[in-house]
C-alpha cells in the first residue's frame, strides 16, 4: 500500500516543503535582482508531478489541491496563494503537455518542464512583487536543473532498454 502512494506523497510533501521554504529561506542577490534558493528544488517538483501522474492518471488533480491547501494552512498564506495560483497554471500546462504528447518519458519530463516553468516563473514573482526578465529567467534556469537532470537519467535509461530490446543484425 505504502509503495503504491509514493509518488502521491512525495508530491504532496515537496509542494508543502518548497512553500514553506520559500517563507523561510531568504532571498539571494544575483545579477542586480534577488533569487530564491528554494527555485532550484521547484524543478523536481515538476518531474515528482510527472512520474505521479503516471501513477495515479487524472487523480493527480487531487493530490494538487490537497498539496496547495496544507501549503495555504502550513505556509504563509501570502506565498502559498501566489505560489498555489503559480503551481496551477503551470502544472495543468505541464499536465497537459505530458498527457497528451505521446512522447517517451524522458521527452515528456524535459517539455513539459522547459513550457511550464516560464508560467509558473512569472506568476509567481508577479503575485509577491519581484517581477523581472532577470528573476523569471533565474528561476526558470534553476527550475530546469532538476528536470535536465531526471531527464538525462531517464534517456539513458530508455537507451539502455532500447539496446537490450532490440535484436542485432549481424550476418546471417
Amino acid at each position: 500500500m505504502l509503495n503504491s502512494l509514493r509518488w502521491p506523497l512525495a508530491y504532496v510533501v515537496s509542494i508543502l516543503a518548497v512553500n514553506y521554504g520559500f517563507t523561510q529561506v531568504p532571498l539571494v542577490p544575483l545579477w542586480g535582482d534577488m533569487w530564491p534558493p528554494m527555485s532550484l528544488l521547484v524543478g523536481f517538483i515538476f518531474v515528482i508531478r510527472d512520474f505521479t501522474q503516471r501513477q495515479v492518471g487524472h487523480w493527480i488533480w487531487a493530490y494538487m489541491a490537497l498539496g496547495g491547501l496544507l501549503s495555504y494552512i502550513m505556509a504563509d498564506p501570502f506565498v502559498a496563494v501566489a505560489s498555489v495560483t503559480a503551481f496551477m497554471v503551470s502544472e495543468s500546462v505541464d499536465w497537459a503537455i505530458y498527457t497528451f504528447t505521446g512522447r517517451t518519458l524522458s521527452q515528456r519530463v524535459l517539455l513539459s518542464s522547459a513550457v511550464s516553468t516560464p508560467f509558473d516563473s512569472v506568476i509567481f514573482l508577479g503575485m509577491i512583487g519581484h517581477l523581472s526578465l532577470v528573476g523569471v529567467l533565474l528561476m526558470v534556469a534553476s527550475k530546469m536543473v532538476g528536470a535536465v537532470i531526471v531527464w538525462a537519467v531517464l534517456r539513458r535509461r530508455e537507451h539502455e532498454e532500447y539496446l537490450l530490446t532490440t535484436p542485432l543484425d549481424g550476418p546471417g
